[in-house]
């Protein structure tokens, strides 16, 4: 990966993104895709979308969602501690001892997730959400109230970090990556002779509705879409692989298989992959995909799909990682896939 591109993949994962307030991240991907989009579209959703061959009838749509999940202030309790309910998949006991960011209406302040200390007991087994709160340091609920109000929103305070040179860790991963990817994408088809119509969309919401995936595609109405996000990798200590596959860091993208998959744009990703002499990977999602695909697939007359995943470990915790590896292969992946249309493909099964 480009020395400039991994500095703008960091500088998308310390912006904060939380779910349904996605705007400072989608400022800097507005920004980005000026410099070498052929158009750059936004929505009332909030979804930002780079655009090369405005004019083609044959469009493929690229999907990567940049909401992270994250913290919404529920109550202020008259001591000044805030508590919270999840925005997204918030796993409790990774939240236990964080520090924090509070996106507060007045101000944004640093916080940290207390915790009962053992002497006195500790937390319970099966303890919740509801049983953490937030300490800022304020000392009255009417102290607190001056910066944060109910529904502002909290992310964790953590810096994302290379390990070794290979890897790239921290908070949101999940998928600011994959917003980060299709706009590689797009910006690596600017220097290709491209024959079809290529929107890259950094979608909002996912991890509470997946609308804008459903708005991007509704509006932009694409040949076909492809979701860009991660899947569980499974090669560290702790993870049942009989029961959860076997998918491994710096072994390449994820392609999915199953009944919402498209076979024939999946055909099209392997042949690119064998092109290029690339090792991919598979995940199944039998009836579902838990990402943007299934709501894109639903809009107009119906959007032929598909799914292509890197590789995550530590899933909706404050330091999911990932391979600089892998991002770069999927990042080639679609590139050759993509560049290698003609824009008369068929991608009706039957035919």
């Amino acid at each position: 990966m480009e020395k400039t591109n991994r500095e703008f993949l960091l500088e998308l994962l310390k912006t904060p993104s939380p779910s349904s307030d996605e705007m400072a991240i989608q400022r800097k991907m507005r920004d980005y895709y000026k410099g070498f989009a052929d158009k750059v579209l936004t929505d009332n959703a909030g979804n930002v979308i780079g655009v090369l061959n405005p004019e083609a009838t044959f469009k493929v749509l690229l999907a990567g969602h940049c909401d992270e999940i994250a913290l919404v202030i529920n109550r202020i309790d008259e001591d000044g501690f805030l508590h919270f309910d999840k925005m997204g998949g918030i796993n409790p006991k990774a939240a236990v001892g964080m520090k924090t960011t509070v996106l507060g209406y007045g101000k944004t302040i640093t916080g940290v997730i207390g915790v009962n200390a053992q002497h006195h007991g500790g937390l319970k087994n099966d303890f919740d959400l509801e049983d953490l709160f937030i300490d800022c340091g304020f000392r009255t609920k009417g102290e607190a109230e001056q910066y944060v109000q109910i529904g502002d929103l909290v992310v964790y305070q953590t810096e994302p970090e290379i390990l070794m040179d290979r890897y790239i860790s921290g908070r949101g991963l999940d998928n600011r990556t994959g917003a980060f990817i299709v706009a590689e994408v797009l910006r690596q088809l600017k220097n290709k002779d491209c024959s079809v119509g290529v929107y890259a969309a950094s979608t909002v919401n996912e991890e509470t509705n997946m609308g804008g995936a459903y708005f991007a595609a509704a509006g932009i109405e694409p040949t076909m879409a492809i979701a860009c996000d991660v899947t569980f990798a499974t090669d560290y200590p702790g993870v049942n692989k009989n029961k959860h596959g076997d998918v491994r860091l710096d072994k390449g993208p994820v392609l999915a298989k199953g009944a919402p998959i498209n076979r024939k744009v999946n055909e099209l990703l392997e042949q690119a992959a064998k092109k290029l002499k690339m090792d991919v990977q598979y995940e199944l999602t039998p009836r579902h995909t838990g990402t943007d695909a299934d709501k894109m697939r639903y809009t107009g007359r119906g959007v032929p799909v598909s799914l292509v995943s890197l590789p995550l470990r530590y899933m909706h915790s404050p330091v999911e990682t990932a391979s600089l590896e892998d991002i770069d292969q999927e990042i080639e992946l679609l590139v050759e896939m993509i560049s290698g249309l003609t824009g008369n493909e068929s991608l009706n099964p039957l035919d």
